[in-house]
């Protein structure tokens, strides 16, 4: 077989090689959609490769020849076209056979046409060899199959093409460059096989053109396949996996310009910040925190949190930074995964919280039991005891009329404990219900101090209240009883004998202001912090008297529940002024 090669014979021959090797290549080594691809590529060369061949030959039997070879390729290209589009974008019609083999016939038919043409020539009607322009080349009549074999081609090729379109029309722009590029590939040796069917470009009277796009287009395909891993993920199965991810998703290249997003990434953006592809992470974090833009830069895997105020509440974010490498570790870009976490730190603050106030339940609980098997008891069993040692004649009536004050002045202390007690058990174990009402302050500081004047007068001590005009608070009239009954009785255990314990009270704005100072030990700062805490603390009086430390915490969360608030100002050996603000009344 005699063969004279020209540059258009050698061209075709020699892109073919190429294209159909690098076609092998990607159907061997890859899967999924992109083999379908590289098939379509396959079938694209051998129409190319065996065409260079017709172009080479000189006798009309050869072109004959190579032409049945052609058809290999010409007569599938645009069924396996349309295959591989329905199968990049996840037709669900492709699961089965039935498809496909409907989509396989008439490539099938057409091929045996050619190849048994001389019989019936439904697909040639007539060929015949011109040797007019610089080398020989092959005319054909068509015949009616032809015409079914190109309509149908030309269909299968927009099919694909219009499936491609409306499933990625509405992507992400770097998975629409994507689809675009397909629809180029499909679309641009069209158009050229087009302009030769119709007679427009036929260089040379008579060749086509259409291998030649076909082998040029693919080319590109395929070094864009191997080189930046084109058609590896499809773009339905990445969109999907985006939209459900919950986290928000940003990813920038190695130029800290955003390329990818998903929709839950908006959620981290004010109103007039635009994500949107191409932005670069300057323009994108502008209005953020500058932590943003170190993790970008330092390009290492991170966890940062970030806590924004906003004007309904506070939000607190944590952004996790991951570099993308390459298979030689070369950086190519960051992933930041963003994720709300304000309900998260809230449960595990009030959990702390929690857990802090259950410590200090514990502790009142086991101060309480200590209480009474140890402050409560003892008195009860002394006086029990005195009272059997008296009836049995143990104890004069004189030796017990001389220890009655001392047994007294326990009792009280016993009273005021009980009350307490009571107050507390009343307040942590059913709730207590404030019933707040109008009265008059400096009556309650009046009665509070006629009831412990006598134990006062024991220590030589002066309760002072200045005169004042009636004061109105807005409160529950009990709690504030036992409040001002605790810190007088304190004022009093703590002071000298003969010093003085100041009671006032003054109107400021809409507060009403009490106050008992004395002159006595003074509370130390980590005392002092324990009350600000609401942790209770022990301290014996100055004359030994016990306490339990259940006073001054009832004193902080009875102020509380009635809407005031306290100041306590101490220094050590100097005394204690403490001040508990209180709503005024309105007045009728």
């Amino acid at each position: 077989m005699e063969l004279v090669f020209n540059p258009f014979s050698v061209t075709l021959i020699a892109t073919s090689l190429l294209v159909g090797g690098l076609s092998l290549f990607i159907a061997i080594r890859l899967k999924g959609s992109t083999r379908w691809v590289a098939l379509t590529m396959l079938f694209a060369t051998i129409w190319g490769f065996f065409y260079g061949f017709e172009l080479a030959s000189s006798t009309l039997e050869q072109m004959l020849f190579w032409i049945k070879l052609e058809y290999l390729g010409i007569s599938f290209f645009g069924a396996f076209w349309l295959i591989f589009t329905l199968k990049y974008t996840g037709h669900k019609s492709l699961n089965g056979f039935t498809l496909p083999l409907l989509i396989l016939l008439i490539p099938t038919i057409t091929l045996i046409l050619v190849w048994t043409n001389d019989l019936h020539h439904l697909h040639y009607t007539n060929t015949e060899l011109i040797n007019q322009g610089t080398f020989p080349l092959l005319k054909i009549t068509k015949g009616p199959w032809y015409l079914v074999h190109t309509v149908y081609s030309y269909a299968a090729f927009l099919i694909g093409t219009f499936v491609l379109w409306k499933r990625f029309r509405f992507a992400d722009p770097l998975y629409l460059n994507q689809t675009k590029l397909l629809i180029a590939a499909g679309l641009f040796p069209l158009i050229f096989n087009i302009f030769y069917q119709f007679g427009i470009i036929q260089p040379l009277g008579g060749i086509d053109l259409t291998p030649y796009a076909f082998l040029f287009t693919y080319l590109i395909i395929s070094f864009a396949i191997l080189k930046f891993n084109l058609f590896s993920i499809k773009p339905i199965a990445q969109n999907k996996i985006m939209e459900i991810i919950t986290r928000g998703v940003l990813v920038f290249d190695s130029h800290n310009q955003l390329i990818d997003f998903n929709p839950a990434a908006k959620n981290f953006f004010s109103t007039n910040t635009k994500c949107k592809v191409g932005i670069s992470a300057k323009s994108l974090f502008k209005n953020k925190r500058e932590e943003l833009l170190e993790l970008l830069q330092n390009r290492e895997q991170k966890t940062i949190t970030i806590h924004t105020k906003g004007e309904a509440n506070n939000s607190t974010v944590q952004v996790e930074s991951i570099p993308i490498l390459d298979k030689n570790s070369i950086f190519n870009g960051m992933l930041l995964l963003f994720e709300d976490i304000t309900e998260q730190v809230q449960t595990n603050e009030r959990l702390i919280k929690q857990a802090e106030d259950l410590q200090q339940l514990n502790e009142l609980k086991d101060k309480f039991f200590s209480i009474i098997s140890h402050d409560l008891k003892g008195p009860v069993f002394g006086v029990k005891e005195l009272i059997h040692m008296t009836q049995t004649g143990m104890v004069s009536k004189d030796e017990f009329l001389e220890m009655l004050p001392e047994v007294s002045k326990n009792m009280e202390q016993v009273a005021i404990l009980l009350e307490n007690l009571l107050a507390w058990a009343s307040s942590q174990l059913r709730g207590e219900v404030i019933d707040p009402t109008p009265f008059d302050i400096m009556e309650v500081l009046n009665q509070q101090k006629n009831l412990l004047s006598r134990i006062a007068l024991e220590k030589k001590i002066l309760i002072d209240l200045k005169p004042q005009e009636r004061i109105l608070v807005y409160a529950d009239k009990n709690m504030i009883d036992l409040v001002l009954r605790n810190l007088i009785s304190n004022a009093i255990k703590f002071s000298k004998s003969g010093d003085k314990v100041e009671l006032s009270a003054e109107l400021i704005g809409n507060q009403v202001k009490i106050c008992v100072k004395d002159k006595g030990m003074g509370i130390s700062s980590e005392n002092l912090q324990k009350l600000s805490q609401g942790v209770s603390f022990t301290t014996r009086g100055l004359n030994n008297e016990s306490g339990t430390g259940l006073g001054l915490i009832l004193v902080r969360e009875y102020i509380r529940k009635n809407k005031g608030s306290m100041d306590i100002k101490s220094e050590i050996g100097m005394g204690t002024t403490f001040c508990v603000f209180l709503p005024k009344a309105t007045s009728n």
